[in-house]
C-alpha cells in the first residue's frame, strides 16, 4: 500500500505543477483537466484507503517514506501514518475538493486568472493531504505552512482589489501568531521527548504526566499543559477560534470555491484533525481540555451572534462556520474527539453545499452579494434552491439531515460531561442552535423567498447555474443529507476509529450519552425530537417566517428599538478595531519611533554622522599642530625630550 499512498499525495501535486508551469501552453481546459485528473486520482484511492483502513480493519500503516536528515540524534522524516482517523480526512478532503475542482470550471470560466486559481486549489489539496498522513511532527508543521501559503495566495487571489490585499495579509499575520504558539509546542515536544515521531510520543506521554516546568521563576507548570495549550493556540489560528477568528470573515474576498474550501475540508478543519490527532497528549492535561472547552463554547456563541445582522450572502455562512467550529473545539474539549470529527465530516458536507449554493446566485445575480437585493429566485433557480435548502436543514440540524445527528451528539456530550467549564458550554451550544437555525432560515428567505427586491434587468436575466455549477450541489446535498444517518452507529457511539483516538474513562461523555438511545440512528432520531434542541430549531423557522414573510417591516423596526445591540454586532464586538488600533498603528507608532529616534538619532546621528563629526574635530585639532615653522616643531621636540627623560628618572628613582 506505501505506493498508493505516496501516489494518493502527490497526485494533486502534479496537477498543480502542470496547471501552474505550463498553463499557458495547454489552456483553460488543460488546466483544469490537470488538476481534476489529479484530485480524482486522490479521490479514487481514498476509496480504497477507506476500503482497506475501515472496511476491510487492516492494520495501521506507519513507515518513513525517506530520511531527511538526522541531527544529533533527533530524526527529521517524511513519513504516513494512515489509521482510521487519517483515511476519514482523506474521504472528506478528496471528496469536496474534487467538487470544487467541477465547480470551479462553470464559477471561474471568464476570469483571466483561470490557470493559476487551478493550480493553488489543487496544490491546497496536497498541502491537506501531506498535512493529515504526517507521521510526524516536521511534516505535520510542513502541511500545516503550506496550507496557510496557498490560502494567502487564493484570498488574495483578485490581487488588484485593495480588500482582497487586506483580507489575505490579515490571514496571514493572524495564523503566524497562532503558529508561533504551535511551534513552541513542538519544540517543547522535541526538547522533552526527544523524538518528533508521533508513536514515541505519545508512548512517552504517560511518562510525563508528573512533569513540570519553570516558565517563570518559582512558578511550576504541568508540562502536559503547556504542551497541549501551545499545540491548542496553533489550532486557534487555523481553524478561527476567539481570538484569532478575525481573518476567516474576510477571507470571503476569495473567489467563492475557495471560500467553500477553506471552510469545508482544508485550512479550518486542520486545526480539529491535529487536536484529535493529538487527543494522547490532551487526555493528560483536564487544565488544556477546559481551555479548549470555554475557547469554543465562546466561539459557538458569540459568533452566532454575528451572523444574525450579516447582509453578505457568503458572510452570513462565513460566521455560520466559525460558530461551527466552536461546537467541534467543544466537543474536543470535553474529550468527545470522535463527535468533534463526525461534525467535521457532516459539515464538511453541508458547508461546501452552503458555499458553492450561494455562488450559484451570485453568479446568476451577475456578482451581487447583498441579500436584500434578492428575493423570489427559488422559481428561478430550482436546483440552487432544494440544494441550498438541504444544505440549510442539515446545518439547523433537522431530523434526519446529517447536520441534526452530529450537532446533538456534541451537545449530549457536552452535557453528561464534567470538565470544568462544561455548563457554560452547555448553554453556549444550546443557545447556539436556535440562532443558527435563525440565520438559517432569514438567508433563504431573503435569498429565495418573498417578492423579488432586484431592479428589472437583473430580473430578466437570472437563470439557473450550468451543470457544471448544479452537478457538484447535487452530488454535495446526497452526503448532507444520508451521511450522519448512515456514520452515527459507528463513528461517535462505536469502535470506528479504533486506537488512533484516545478517551479516558474518566472523560468519556459519549459512553453516558450512549445510554440513553444505544447509538441506534432512529433511536436517535426519535430521542431527538423529544429534546429542547429540536423545539428551539423549530421556534427559530418560526420566528424567522414571522419577520421575513408575515411581517417584513418589523426587522427594521427592532433594529432601531435595539440600535445599541446592533452596532456592537455590526462591529463584531470592535475586536478588529482593537486590533488595529493596538497592534496595527501601535506596530506604525513603534516603526516611527524606531526610525526617529533609533535611525536618525542613534545610528545616523551618533555611529554615522557623529563618527563624521568626531574625525573632523579631531582633523581640526591635528591640523592646528601641523604649522609648517620649524621651530614650533624643535619646542615640540624638546618639550618630548624632558618628558621622556623625567619618566625615566621617576621609573630609576622610584
Amino acid at each position: 500500500m506505501d505506493k498508493v499512498y505516496l501516489i494518493l499525495a502527490l497526485a494533486p501535486l502534479v496537477g498543480a505543477v502542470i496547471a501552474g508551469l505550463f498553463g499557458k501552453k495547454i489552456g483553460r481546459s488543460g488546466a483544469h483537466w490537470a488538476t481534476i485528473i489529479g484530485v480524482t486520482i486522490s479521490f479514487v484511492l481514498s476509496l480504497v484507503v477507506f476500503n482497506h483502513i475501515i472496511l476491510n480493519d487492516a492494520p495501521t500503516y506507519n513507515a518513513t517514506v525517506y530520511q531527511w536528515l538526522l541531527s544529533d540524534g533527533i530524526n527529521f522524516e517524511i513519513g504516513f501514518l494512515v489509521d482510521e482517523l487519517t483515511a476519514t480526512m482523506l474521504i472528506v478532503v478528496t471528496f469536496v475538493s474534487l467538487m470544487v475542482h467541477i465547480y470551479t470550471i462553470g464559477y471561474m470560466h471568464d476570469d483571466p486568472g483561470y490557470q493559476r486559481f487551478f493550480s493553488y486549489i489543487s496544490l491546497f489539496t496536497f498541502s491537506m493531504l501531506m498535512l493529515v498522513m504526517a507521521n510526524n511532527f516536521m511534516q505535520l508543521f510542513f502541511g500545516w505552512e503550506a496550507v496557510g501559503l496557498v490560502s494567502y495566495l487564493l484570498i488574495g487571489f483578485w490581487y488588484k482589489k485593495p480588500t482582497a490585499i487586506y483580507a489575505n495579509l490579515k490571514a496571514f499575520l493572524v495564523n503566524r501568531v497562532g503558529d508561533f504558539g504551535f511551534l513552541l509546542g513542538i519544540a517543547a515536544i522535541l526538547m522533552y521527548f526527544g523524538s518528533l515521531d508521533y508513536v514515541e510520543v505519545f508512548a512517552g506521554a504517560e511518562g510525563h504526566a508528573q512533569t513540570t516546568i519553570e516558565i517563570f521563576p518559582g512558578v511550576e507548570w504541568s508540562l502536559m499543559t503547556v504542551v497541549c495549550i501551545l499545540l491548542f493556540v496553533g489550532a486557534m489560528g487555523k481553524s478561527a477560534q476567539v481570538p484569532l477568528h478575525v481573518w476567516l470573515p474576510d477571507s470571503m474576498e476569495g473567489p467563492t470555491p475557495i471560500s467553500a474550501l477553506i471552510h469545508a475540508a482544508t485550512m479550518v478543519t486542520a486545526g480539529i484533525f491535529m487536536v484529535s490527532r493529538m487527543s494522547p497528549l490532551f487526555e493528560w492535561s483536564e487544565t488544556a481540555l477546559s481551555v479548549v472547552l470555554v475557547v469554543g463554547a465562546i466561539t459557538a456563541l458569540f459568533m452566532a451572534f454575528l451572523g444574525l445582522i450579516q447582509n453578505d450572502i457568503k458572510r452570513v455562512i462565513a460566521y455560520s462556520t466559525l460558530s461551527q467550529l466552536g461546537y467541534m473545539t467543544v466537543a474536543l474539549g470535553v474529550s468527545a474527539y470522535s463527535a468533534a470529527m463526525f461534525h467535521l465530516m457532516t459539515h464538511a458536507f453541508f458547508k461546501a453545499l452552503l458555499f458553492l449554493a450561494a455562488g450559484s446566485v451570485i453568479m446568476a445575480m451577475h456578482h451581487e452579494q447583498d441579500m436584500r437585493k434578492m428575493g423570489g429566485l427559488r422559481k428561478k433557480m430550482p436546483i440552487t434552491y432544494w440544494t441550498a435548502l438541504i444544505g440549510s436543514l442539515a446545518l439547523m440540524g433537522i431530523p434526519p439531515f446529517a447536520g441534526f445527528f452530529s450537532k446533538d451528539t456534541i451537545i449530549e456530550a457536552v452535557g453528561a460531561s464534567t470538565i470544568a467549564g462544561s455548563g457554560f458550554a452547555y448553554f453556549a451550544v444550546i443557545a447556539g442552535v436556535f440562532i443558527t437555525a435563525f440565520y438559517s432560515m432569514r438567508l433563504l428567505f431573503l435569498t429565495f423567498h418573498g417578492k423579488p427586491r432586484m431592479d428589472q434587468h437583473t430580473l430578466d436575466h437570472v437563470k439557473e447555474s450550468p451543470k457544471v455549477v448544479t452537478v457538484p450541489l447535487i452530488l454535495l446535498a446526497i452526503p448532507s443529507v444520508f451521511a450522519g444517518w448512515i456514520a452515527l452507529s459507528g463513528m461517535p457511539f462505536g469502535e470506528y476509529f479504533g486506537d488512533s483516538i484516545t478517551i479516558f474513562d474518566s472523560h468519556n461523555g459519549l459512553a453516558i450519552a450512549k445510554e440513553m438511545h444505544g447509538g441506534d440512528p432512529w433511536h436517535f432520531l426519535t430521542h431527538g425530537i423529544m429534546t429542547l434542541p429540536f423545539w428551539l430549531v423549530i421556534a427559530a423557522i418560526a420566528t424567522a417566517w414571522v419577520l421575513y414573510i408575515a411581517k417584513p417591516e418589523w426587522p427594521s423596526i427592532i433594529k432601531d428599538r435595539l440600535s445599541i445591540i446592533h452596532r456592537i454586532l455590526d462591529d463584531a464586538y470592535g475586536i478588529d478595531r482593537l486590533y488595529y488600533a493596538v497592534f496595527a498603528k501601535g506596530s506604525q507608532l513603534l516603526g516611527k519611533g524606531f526610525s526617529s529616534v533609533g535611525d536618525a538619532r542613534l545610528i545616523d546621528g551618533i555611529m554615522v554622522n557623529g563618527t563624521a563629526n568626531s574625525i573632523e574635530r579631531f582633523a581640526g585639532v591635528a591640523r592646528r599642530l601641523q604649522t609648517g615653522f620649524l621651530y614650533h616643531y624643535a619646542f615640540a621636540m624638546i618639550i618630548g625630550l624632558l618628558v621622556l627623560v623625567g619618566w625615566v628618572l621617576y621609573g630609576h628613582l622610584g
